[in-house]
């Protein structure tokens, strides 16, 4: 199922979201800013965790409307806050694309990257201090601090070949799924949703979240650059051990040379090789297993606690769509 299916039930909403973007990138009296936000706005992204306040605020809805205002605000500041990260992580990883596209960082350098990605996070903050919710806020700023505690983490991680499973996980749970678990809690607490929705809601997000940056990690290491949108083997270059690589030392078959490859990231024969023995070993088979686990766990968190809509159904079928991006 294509993505404009998906949203289909929140077609309104979602426009709404890209008026408040365009409002709140816009509002800048200077022109060097206005030139920035333009360009950010010239290429959106798919917008998964508006989609995710929105659909989770439809789906536990427990009284007889949604506060529409603030549901918007928190959706659009959702997504405020994740392309400051992104910003933030081109600097941090060096990267020259995304989305086909020259990244902030490579066009305009690192200090205005670091200035607007620190802009962004004040924007979206700005937006959820309108909807006037402590536990709104509390959810998003407890999220945000993990999120770039993992980066953190991540980033120490660097060239650690005994990393484990464990602690890779514990990455991808705060850098990644941390976000898209606030998305989905904090569109069930504007619902006003009671505690057992907020909570599965949550559960469903981070089980999403994981999936994702895992499905990411894979297609780093196996994708294309014209269907990525940059160049592959950002992760290899950087030193950071994902989940595809650490599936393929776990099977011990050639892992001194595995090892070899991973301490040569300057070498782009060495990466050439190391995809190739990825993709024909078992470890591809066992990634996308992972990758299947966790889109379960997804669904099976909502399937018998969140009530039946189209709202709901979306979920669902989000989660399967974030898969296809393997295929």
């Amino acid at each position: 199922m294509r993505l404009e299916e998906i949203y289909r039930p929140i077609e309104k909403e979602l426009k709404g979201v890209e008026q408040i973007l365009r409002r709140s990138l816009t509002d800048a009296r200077s022109k060097s800013v206005l030139k920035i936000s333009n360009y950010l706005l010239d290429s959106p992204g798919k917008r998964l965790r508006p989609a995710l306040v929105i659909l989770s605020a439809k789906a536990s809805q427990q009284s007889p409307t949604v506060d529409e205002r603030s549901m918007i605000s928190v959706a659009g500041a959702m997504e405020l806050i994740h392309i400051a990260s992104l910003i933030h992580d081109d600097v941090i990883d060096h990267t020259n694309l995304r989305h086909n596209r020259p990244t902030i960082n490579s066009k305009w350098g690192q200090d205005v990257s670091i200035a607007l990605g620190d802009y962004l996070y004040s924007l979206g903050f700005g937006l959820i201090s309108s909807c006037k919710n402590k536990d709104i806020l509390s959810c998003i700023a407890s999220a945000t601090k993990v999120m770039c505690e993992g980066e953190l983490i991540q980033v120490c991680e660097r060239d650690n070949l005994s990393l484990l499973k464990e602690r890779y996980l514990i990455i991808v749970k705060k850098k990644t799924a941390a976000l898209f678990a606030a998305s989905c809690q904090a569109g069930a607490i504007v619902s006003k949703a009671k505690e057992p929705y907020r909570d599965a809601l949550r559960q469903y997000g981070l089980n999403f979240g994981i999936a994702f940056q895992i499905i990411d990690d894979c297609l780093d290491l196996i994708g294309k650059k014209k269907n990525l949108g940059k160049s592959p083997g950002a992760d290899f270059r950087m030193g950071e051990l994902t989940l595809p690589v650490l599936n393929l030392l776990s099977q011990k078959k050639d892992k001194n040379r595995i090892i070899y490859l991973l301490k040569h990231p300057d070498r782009q024969e060495a990466f050439r090789e190391l995809r190739q023995r990825f993709i024909n070993s078992s470890a591809l088979l066992k990634t996308k297993e992972d990758i299947y686990t966790y889109i379960q766990k997804a669904k099976k968190s909502i399937m018998n606690r969140i009530d039946n809509s189209c709202f709901k159904e979306s979920l669902f079928h989000l989660a399967d769509y974030i898969a296809t991006r393997l295929k």
